[in-house]
């Protein structure tokens, strides 16, 4: 069975980081770790926005040169209609369950990403969710911290 793991934007960010921290590095250790391994990483186009977002606030160019560079030797899922589609459904069934992630005007995020999990599921591989936090994930795609993948 394969492993497909999809970057929340919490490691993204760790990975992206040029500043050095115990967290930091344990991070991207792992994901050299994984991808040796023969691990599919993906980076969701979701999580690339909202780490670009801040990075280009923050006016880090170092950090968007990194994640520039990365997205060139991972993965990358775009946003497509069907994601989008699917996120709306995602988004209304957790508030019809009182589970919502964000608050009604948001975009929520986590939604898309969920989204975008489910659409790169395959036959005879597993996908997965690398997050800080599982808890708004794992409603409606396999999320796990993302130290506890590998």
């Amino acid at each position: 069975m394969s492993l497909i793991v999809l970057l929340d934007a919490g490691p993204l960010g760790m990975i992206t980081n040029p500043k050095s921290s115990p967290e930091n590095e344990a991070c991207k250790n792992w994901l050299a770790s994984i991808a040796y391994n023969g691990a599919e990483v993906v980076i969701p186009e979701i999580a690339d926005y909202e780490v670009r977002r801040e990075l280009l606030r923050a006016g880090k160019d170092r950090g968007l040169g990194r994640l520039d560079a990365l997205k060139g030797l991972l993965g990358y899922a775009p946003i497509t209609t069907p994601v989008m589609l699917k996120a709306a459904e995602f988004w209304a069934t957790a508030r019809k369950m009182g589970r919502q992630s964000a608050d009604d005007t948001s975009l929520d995020a986590d939604m898309i990403l969920a989204a975008q999990a489910r659409a790169l599921v395959r036959d005879g591989s597993e996908t997965v969710i690398a997050t800080t936090n599982v808890r708004h994930l794992a409603l409606f795609a396999p999320a796990r911290v993302w130290r506890e993948i590998g």
